[in-house]
């Protein structure tokens, strides 16, 4: 069976779906991951075909992470999502063209929450598919959508307005495009107001969430149709090579404690750099800085500090003293799996929601959200993470 995998998003989104892909290709089937243009090197690498769709997470990332205007506002989070989706329509038409492409060769088809055109393409050309999740996006009473960029909970039937609340935002800035798509180019009728999600439960399309229920346990308002199948980790090449450089700094003390943001932006990387370097030093630790996409710049740094690119979480964080980072759902599911102590620094999305759960879980220092960061604070999260590792 020939499959095709249409995941895009930041690297962290992307990421379990290679990890997906293989697993298939190594069970027998064939596999196409169709993503984003900067991911062809990365997917080709890992031995999968890799099909482009178009570019958007650096448009996206520049939007989505510019929030001065609305920093200091407590809902600053719903302003950054419309501003996100607003720039997600404006590339839609663009990433449908390509994604019905890709998909003419399929047999089936996995989809990403945002590639939604995957679902109607299945229906165009008449073959199974399946939406696959990193976070749980499917309307329940037992906690509210992690998209909300919040850790309140609601409590109860609140919490499912919440999740339908979060479809409908997605769901009606993007309806006009995607039913003038389906009747134009895919002869198909147009989707009723209420949207693409209550169809897609009235069909019982199988929805796959890629995380452990150890960590967030299934909800009992979940149908069989949904599954929590457990994380997709995808391990570092088996040909990949820590540099010398930070082989000489793992070497040369005592654990270090990592920190970096992934694919978030600040708005002033520098002070953020100094922020956590001040912090380190508070708490008198040596640290490994990830520069990721801004949220580190590469300062100088005193001796006790590393400054590095890029660098497999599989091999690094299990040497570390606890991991610092933003709290995306991939970084927390490898600092999960390390079994190291984790302090995380919501910037937004589903950050809040995944710090508050480690914390729950007793693995992590309670969240603080970077509007709030300071360098006592941090010191003082780091501390007593590293106590948690005692």
């Amino acid at each position: 069976m020939r499959i095709t995998i249409l995941a895009v998003g930041t690297r962290g989104d992307v990421q379990p779906y290679v990890a997906l892909g293989l697993g298939l290709q190594k069970a027998g089937y064939q596999v196409k991951l169709a993503s984003l243009d900067i991911f062809q090197e990365f997917i080709i690498s890992r031995g999968l075909n890799f099909a482009p769709v178009g570019s958007i997470p650096q448009k996206l990332s520049q939007k989505s992470q510019n929030k001065n205007h609305t920093k200091n506002l407590k809902f600053h989070g719903l302003f950054g999502r419309v501003i996100w989706w607003i720039v997600y329509r404006s590339i839609l038409e663009t990433f449908m063209a390509n994604s019905w492409n890709v998909c003419q060769d399929a047999e089936a088809i996995i989809y990403s929450r945002l590639a939604l055109p995957g679902y109607h393409i299945a229906e165009k050309l008449g073959i199974p598919c399946y939406a696959a999740y990193t976070n749980p996006l499917i309307p329940t009473c037992a906690f509210p959508n992690p998209l909300m960029t919040s850790d309140f909970n609601l409590n109860g039937s609140l919490n499912r307005l919440s999740h339908i609340y979060e479809e409908q935002l997605f769901w009606q800035f993007s309806r006009n495009k995607i039913n003038k798509w389906r009747q134009e180019t895919l002869n198909l009728p147009p989707l009723p107001i209420t949207g693409f999600y209550s169809r897609q439960e009235k069909q019982q399309i199988p929805i796959l969430h890629c995380y452990s229920e150890s960590v967030l346990p299934k909800p009992i308002d979940w149908s069989d149709r949904v599954e929590v199948t457990g994380y997709w980790f995808l391990d570092r090449p088996s040909n990949w090579q820590p540099p010398a450089e930070l082989i000489n700094f793992l070497e040369s003390g005592s654990p270090p404690v990592y920190i970096g943001f992934g694919s978030m932006k600040d708005t002033n990387p520098e002070a953020l750099t100094k922020l956590v370097v001040a912090a380190l030093a508070q708490s008198g630790q040596r640290g490994i800085l990830l520069t990721g996409w801004g949220g580190i710049s590469e300062l100088d740094v005193p001796e006790n500090v590393l400054v590095v690119n890029s660098v497999p979480h599989d091999w690094l964080f299990p040497q570390m003293a606890a991991v610092v980072h933003h709290g995306g759902a991939g970084t927390t599911s490898a600092g999960l799996r390390a079994g190291v102590p984790s302090i995380i620094i919501p910037f937004g999305v589903d950050q809040p929601f995944w710090g508050k759960r480690v914390f729950q879980l007793g693995v992590g220092a309670e969240p603080i959200p970077r509007k709030d960061l300071t360098v006592e604070k941090l010191a003082t999260a780091i501390k007593t993470g590293l106590l948690m590792r005692k």
